[in-house]
């Protein structure tokens, strides 16, 4: 006889929350391990609209990996990840900032807030865009000492011109020099649509610069050693540092980008030396994406697979030990 509350939950049915994870309705009484929240703007694209979507098609996405809400197996590894954190209930959906059309700087204060209020209750904040222009607004939340890992085949360095300051080309021009942002490094830059000032001025301001050729040079652990060992850490995602032949769903994808074995395994090696207590994934765009959606469902897939490496570290498993101690 079959348990009568027992379901199947396929990923096309119910709530789409990411994980199929509770979802929170007072973010000022928070308290979860992991908190995931989107930021469903993309009023700083230039070219073409679209990712605001973006949250949306991750979650959706999001809910073909851990059915039955034990984690996912990992054939390579031969193990189980995410396993506690998705059984024991300590991933948490936020849902989404509250967004005002043709407000940008409103929507930028809303999402600042939202992450204040989200970093208090969690241990570890994932953020969905939405462009890129959404990763200012969600760093400048952060008080504590912190290093940048910003992959993206665009520096996102362009320059202020009058109040054309909030696009998603200029996101790290507004970080690099925040007081508590230790350094900034870029990985996977190669667009042959920057003006040498983009490049320059990242360069010449202390950042470190990663070009493809470089990265291919020393590789992901060489990468994940530019920042101090134990060092906490933002990490910030573009689809578009992924080869454009991966990312049909992403408007600004560039040739001769990274292959998903590249990011995933500097992304592990990230995780591993590095204390991340956040990090966001951006730039897809549903609208253009093909049928299947693969942009979206390669974007959960990192984020998903991320989050696992992140839960096995060491300084994750003593916090969330505490945690289920409460």
């Amino acid at each position: 006889m079959v348990d009568e509350n027992f379901r199947l939950n396929q990923p096309f049915v119910g709530i789409a929350s990411f994980l199929r994870s509770q979802i929170c309705n007072d973010i000022k009484n928070l308290d979860t391990g992991i908190a995931v929240m989107g930021v469903p703007t993309d009023e700083g694209s230039p070219f073409m609209a679209g990712s605001r979507m973006g949250p949306r098609a991750l979650r959706e996405h999001s809910l073909r990996f851990g059915q039955g809400g034990a984690g996912y197996y990992d054939p390579e590894h031969r193990k189980q990840f995410l396993e506690t954190e998705m059984s024991q209930g300590l991933i948490t959906d936020l849902g989404d900032v509250d967004i005002w059309p043709a407000d940008i700087k409103q929507t930028f204060d809303n999402t600042t807030k939202m992450t204040q209020q989200a970093l208090e209750g969690c241990d570890l904040l994932v953020v969905m865009g939405g462009d890129h222009a959404i990763t200012y607004p969600v760093v400048r939340a952060i008080e504590e000492d912190i290093y940048v890992i910003h992959f993206d085949a665009h520096a996102d360095y362009a320059p202020f011109i009058h109040d054309l300051q909030f696009t998603n080309g200029h996101a790290f021009r507004h970080i690099a020099p925040m007081p508590n942002v230790k350094n900034l490094i870029q990985a996977g830059i190669r667009s042959l649509r920057h003006s040498e000032e983009m490049i320059e001025d990242s360069i010449v301001q202390g950042n470190d610069v990663v070009t493809m050729t470089q990265f291919h040079d020393m590789g992901p652990e060489g990468l994940a050693a530019l920042v101090p060992e134990g060092a906490k850490t933002y990490v910030s995602i573009d689809v578009d540092v992924l080869d454009i032949s991966l990312v049909p769903g992403c408007v600004s994808a560039e040739p001769n980008g990274m292959t998903y074995a590249e990011l995933r395994d500097t992304l592990d090696a990230i995780a591993r030396r590095t204390e991340i207590i956040a990090f966001d994934f951006v730039e897809v765009n549903p609208q253009l994406d093909v049928g299947t959606g693969v942009t979206a469902y390669l974007g959960a897939h990192i984020m998903v697979e991320f989050m696992g490496r992140i839960c096995e570290q060491p300084w994750w498993v003593e916090k969330r030990n505490r945690r289920l101690k409460k």
